[in-house]
């Protein structure tokens, strides 16, 4: 094992009389520190791989580092600035703050170092600084360093909680110790005693605002594995706080202070240990400070934790699964913590006057409905430690209670019920009044979704359903999913509610018109809960969950009918999605098949919710207006065939209400100029788009044929979607798509999004998102205006876009996701067109090099529908032949398949490199 130490003696021991001066002496020493530190973090590297113990890792390589300050600091004091008789004024001490002071670091930790002085800095203290600075500079350490007296620390410390606390972490290195202790003793007896509260409140505050910034869920699938919720900077904020709370010295000492049991010691190193080991690997991997745990890094992360697939899920799955349970480990020792400071009054009480709530609680605590439970400092909390074994079925009342009176959990109660999950077994399970209890708290009408989350923490829901058991903390690996499968269950619910209680009234109007009419209200909430259960297993996730929800429903209760719409609802939740961003609703044949698949209307009203709380639930930015359209112009399609009436009089009848309402907005137009207008769009134009985007449109065409052109672009930012929206309008003919697809494609403009419409006169109105490259929108906004004036020189035929393309050869990114592309193409699904629907890895270009395919096989796209999960790439064209007819003819079809696979062959070659030949022969069912 290599020992830096002798080999750092001896390389100080070298240096002659040249090395004193201070340039000389960095030219020394500076190339053999490098050599010690890449062959000691070699070292730290193979270690952590062998053994697989990331706090000893850290351990490592702070002492590592001990090493070379100290022989740093030896050759400087010994060749360039010896001293053998210091004055008072010269005594220094060298002190290890923050990260570095717990002797902990990562590989590219920063170096934190306190050069600590009796009173002012002197000539010889301020030479032996700089020198040791440039040295550690030149070495290309990130250093943060100060040089204070004991006087200057303190005040300093008293007025920044950020100082106080790297204070609180001082490790003595080297250099006066006396000086050191005197700072540690007047820190106690200045700055500690009595100020408790303020700093624990400080420390609480602070973090709030770290997660805030870092990612308030601590389910985000990209974790920042330092300064994320349940990252490493949660445990060391428990540190601090029992550090300067109960003055101890070590974390060991956390048991006899009384903070923590053995087994929650236990599981706080566990946790340690853990998050060290990912932060040190990604380090090691990446080369540099990095804390995001990104897509790209997971794989790599995972194979070097010896992550592999198992039981349906890949090795990443598998790894960020135990990273997010630790994450969920981090967050209930952090409210054991919290609960023991407010039991001991080191941490204000969640009440206006502490005292008068003791007082209170104390002689008139407020009674329940339940003989085991009380009202605790205005929380609900059990009478005795025995509640839950007395009866079992109180692991569920807890909550229940909790929900019933709208009060949170006292930590007491929650940290004990944690404790005994063993007690909820198979009879807890089918005890009727328990699932009574459970699902009133699923279908209450105040906030099922934070009580669940709290039950979710505790363990108790997951052992209460074992099969929501297996999702929790299970990541989806892929970019559309933000949050893990348990996390989404939970926000999809939060939605529901919001929806119920007619808060989002004005973001989601049809669901919330449609929730006032239902008639299985209890059946949509199980729905919403198991809509994902099955996530992870081999099969198709909806027709498994779809059994789940068989099994289930009896046992919370429910009716045989109520069962079934369960069951039918989670093996169909994709289909309403599906259908409205992928088909053409303006085709009779789109409606009509949809319909027959859903049946009734009530089917339908609860379909569309769940699609609405589904979709909104996934992650910021994922539901639109557009989309919101979508599903609209489906619910209104379909609700008219099922209730027998004709689709094409309540579709004019819609028309005309849009119109109607366009009309209001244009106040300036008079009647003979907007009717013209609206005749040049056809049904289906009024009834996808949204309301916002007539507006546009119409002043955008406006002002086009004002000025007498026949093409013109418009753009513009969407900062809530995190897109931009480039609107052409040209005369339409085969290639504009491809036109606009590969001016995209030469600004390194990637397509989620197209809203693709044609004028009745024969012009095209088409809208592409792209997504963002800059985060200025200046600079945005010219990259877009390079596009639009890219595509209309191409429309003048000044330039060739297919020539810009080529000239443009893109490098590939490594591919971070493998998706196993595949292509459908149907003559039943429309009417007049063959459908193709084609599946793949997104990337940029990818929508011009499928346009320019179907092209070269003389394909006219009628209408094409684009959509992005991620990086999934659903896209969908409607095509005929140069005669306008659907294509029929085999050879001509495997031609269709063959042009499509073709630009597929880089992840075809990637997926069948990886030994995943079975799944570009068979690709799996869609997931989302």
């Amino acid at each position: 094992m290599f020992d830096p130490v002798p080999v750092l003696e001896k390389i100080v021991a070298s240096l002659d009389r040249d090395a004193r001066e201070p340039t000389k002496l960095r030219g020394l020493l500076v190339p053999e520190l490098r050599k010690v530190i890449e062959t000691g973090h070699a070292e730290a590297e193979r270690l952590l791989l062998k053994e697989r113990d990331g706090l000893a890792c850290a351990q490592r390589l702070s002492r590592l580092t001990d090493a070379v300050v100290r022989a740093i600091y030896d050759a400087v004091v010994w060749r360039l600035y010896p001293n053998d008789n210091p004055s008072t004024g010269e005594h220094l001490a060298i002190v290890a703050t923050g990260g570095y002071g717990r002797g902990t670091m990562a590989p590219g930790s920063d170096i934190d170092l306190l050069f600590l002085l009796p009173y002012k800095q002197t000539a010889w203290s301020e030479s032996v600084v700089e020198a040791m600075l440039y040295v550690l500079w030149d070495l290309k350490l990130k250093v943060g360093h100060a040089t204070r007296s004991v006087e200057e620390c303190l005040r300093e410390g008293r007025a920044d909680m950020t100082i106080r606390t790297a204070l609180l972490e001082s490790r003595f290195l080297f250099g006066s110790r006396s000086l050191f202790e005197e700072m540690v003793t007047r820190f106690d007896t200045e700055l500690v005693i009595g100020s408790a509260s303020e700093f624990v409140d400080a420390k609480l505050r602070e973090r709030d605002a770290r997660v805030a910034k870092a990612g308030a869920s601590r389910y985000l699938v990209e974790p920042n594995v330092k300064d994320g919720k349940g990252g490493l900077r949660d445990l060391n904020t428990l540190f601090w706080i029992a550090k300067y709370t109960y003055r101890v010295r070590n974390q060991a000492e956390l048991v006899h202070a009384g903070l923590f049991t053995p087994d929650e010691y236990r599981l706080f190193e566990r946790c340690e240990e853990f998050l060290w080991r990912v932060r040190c690997h990604i380090h090691f991997v990446t080369g540099r400070p990095e804390e995001r745990l990104s897509f790209g890094l997971q794989p790599k992360i995972a194979e070097r934790l010896g992550f592999g697939s198992r039981g349906g899920l890949s090795g990443v799955e598998r790894f960020m699964k135990a990273y997010f349970l630790i994450a969920k480990d981090v967050g209930d020792l952090t409210a054991i913590v919290c609960a023991e400071l407010e039991a001991r009054h080191a941490k204000r009480t969640p009440v206006l006057d502490r005292w008068i709530g003791r007082f209170r609680d104390r002689f008139r605590a407020t009674s329940i409905e339940a003989e085991d439970f009380w009202i605790d400092n205005g929380r609900v909390n059990i009478r005795g430690e025995d509640a839950f074994e007395r009866d079992p079925v109180n692991l569920i009342r807890l909550f229940w209670l909790a929900d019933r009176h709208n009060l949170p959990i006292h930590p007491d109660a929650a940290r004990l019920a944690n404790r005994s999950l063993k007690l909820i077994t198979h009879a807890v399970r089918i005890d009727p009044e328990a699932n009574r209890l459970f699902l009133d708290i699923l279908t209450s009408k105040n906030a099922p979704e934070t009580i669940l989350r709290s039950m979710n923490e505790a363990g108790v829901l997951g052992r209460f359903i074992p099969e929501f058991g297996r999702i929790v903390a299970m990541m989806q690996f892929n970019m559309y999913h933000h949050y893990t499968v348990d996390e989404h269950l939970l926000r999809s619910l939060g939605v529901l509610a919001a929806i119920d209680s007619g808060r989002v009234r004005d973001e989601h109007p049809l669901a919330t018109r449609l929730i006032d009419t239902i008639h299985n209200r209890r059946a949509l909430y199980v729905a919403i809960l198991l809509h994902d259960i099955a996530k992870g297993r081999p099969e198709d996730h909806s027709i498994a969950g779809a059994a789940i929800a068989r099994k289930l429903g009896p046992r919370f209760g429910l009716s045989q009918a109520e069962t079934e719409t369960v069951s039918w609802l989670v093996e169909h939740h994709l289909l309403m999605s599906m259908t409205a961003q992928s088909r053409d609703l303006s085709d009779r044949r789109t409606i009509e098949k949809f319909a027959s698949e859903v049946q009734s209307l009530e089917r339908l009203k609860l379909l569309a919710i769940l699609t609405v709380a589904d979709i909104k639930a996934v992650g910021p930015g994922v539901w639109t207006a557009w989309k919101g359209t979508l599903l609209r112009t489906l619910y209104d399609e379909t609700e008219v065939v099922l209730s027998g009436g004709h689709s094409e009089i309540a579709r004019t009848d819609r028309v005309r209400l849009i119109q109607m309402a366009l009309r209001e907005q244009l106040s300036d137009w008079n009647s003979e100029l907007f009717d013209g207008y609206a005749a040049r769009h056809n049904q289906a134009y009024w009834l996808k788009v949204d309301s916002t985007r007539h507006f546009k449109n119409a002043r955008f065409l406006r002002t086009v044929m004002e000025e007498g052109r026949t093409s013109a672009t418009t753009y513009e930012t969407d900062p809530v979607r995190g897109v931009t929206e480039l609107t052409v309008y040209s005369p339409d003919h085969p290639r504009l798509l491809a036109i606009i697809t590969g001016a995209c494609a030469t600004m390194g403009g990637n397509i989620v999004d197209a809203q693709i419409f044609t004028t009745t006169d024969g012009f095209a109105l088409d809208s592409i998102f792209i997504s963002r490259a800059f985060e200025r929108d200046e600079d945005e906004l010219r990259r877009a205006g390079r596009i639009a004036t890219a595509i209309e020189r191409a429309l003048k035929g000044e330039i060739k876009i297919a020539e810009l393309v080529a000239d443009k050869h893109p490098k590939q990114p490594p591919k971070t996701f493998l998706v196993p592309p595949d292509v459908s193409i149907d003559n039943a699904l429309s009417s007049r067109e063959t459908v193709v629907e084609i599946t793949g890895l997104d990337r940029p270009g990818l929508l011009y090099e499928l346009t320019t395919g179907l092209n070269r096989l003389s394909l006219n796209i009628t209408s094409a529908h684009v959509a992005t999960f991620g990086e999934r790439a659903v896209d969908v064209f409607y095509v005929t032949d140069l005669t306008g007819t659907r294509v029929v003819q085999p050879d001509r079809l495997a031609m269709i398949r063959a042009a499509v696979m073709e630009v597929f062959a880089s992840d075809v070659a990637a997926l069948r490199a990886e030994g995943l030949d079975a799944l570009v022969d068979s690709p799996p069912p869609r997931e989302l």
